[in-house]
């Protein structure tokens, strides 16, 4: 009667050490940005997060990358919608804000600002940040794209992020990879701009596997860092 109660909890050992571990969740990712994040008139399996979670997929990686971009969206509106627009379980946000606030001037000190709050807000809900550069257009002037080119790589060294020094990298000024408007990427510019982000990105992954397991903190439940002037 002994070895017949013991024969079930035998199999039940068997059957546990033969059962594969539940496999890994995809690491979450969100490209947070404007129009060249958003995949401005370009089929969506062309923008920018859909060929990343692609190149990404063929390198190896389990991921899911979500498009949080928005067309015209400054670097004010980006702070404006962050806590809706990504998501609580989110891993990794690729943060590609700056260009319009460039394209109209405005102060590069409200740029740094907002982005600065946008990476105290997400690193608070213990998200992993990577940094997409811009650099100024030549037309605005030496002063103005010297302030406005360091931007990026000063916050990448105050919050200890991976920063992608310019996410145009290889596209800006390439007509045959722009569309018609000379400013936004075609389908071939935007395969061109994962190439050159694909080394950051995995960077950015690998930083953000390491973090701390902890469940995402709600954002209504954490302090928000100043907005700074939208």
């Amino acid at each position: 009667m002994a070895f017949k109660r013991f024969v079930p909890v035998l199999l039940l050992l068997c059957f546990a050490a033969a059962t594969p571990a539940a496999a890994a969740e995809p690491l979450r990712i969100v490209g947070f940005g404007d129009s060249l994040m958003a995949g401005y008139q370009l089929d969506p399996q062309d923008a920018f997060p859909a060929r990343l979670e692609t190149a990404l997929e063929d390198a190896g990686h389990d991921v899911r990358v979500s498009n949080a971009g928005v067309s015209g969206d400054t670097t004010g509106g980006g702070l404006a919608r962050l806590d809706w627009s990504v998501p609580e379980e989110t891993d990794l946000v690729i943060l590609q804000l700056g260009a319009n606030d460039m394209l109209r001037g405005l102060p590069v000190d409200k740029a740094e600002a907002n982005l600065a709050a946008m990476i105290e807000r997400l690193e608070a809900r213990g998200i992993t940040v990577l940094l997409a550069g811009m650099r100024a257009a030549p037309n605005l002037g030496a002063d103005y794209a010297r302030a406005f080119d360091a931007i990026y790589p000063r916050l990448a060294a105050r919050h200890d992020l991976v920063l992608m020094p310019f996410f145009l990298e290889g596209v800006a000024a390439e007509p045959s990879l722009l569309l018609d408007d000379g400013m936004h990427p075609n389908a071939a510019g935007v395969a061109r701009m994962v190439e050159a982000a694909l080394p950051y990105v995995e960077a950015a992954i690998a930083e953000a596997r390491a973090a701390p397991q902890a469940a995402h903190a709600d954002p209504a439940e954490k302090p928000l860092a100043p907005s700074g002037d939208r």
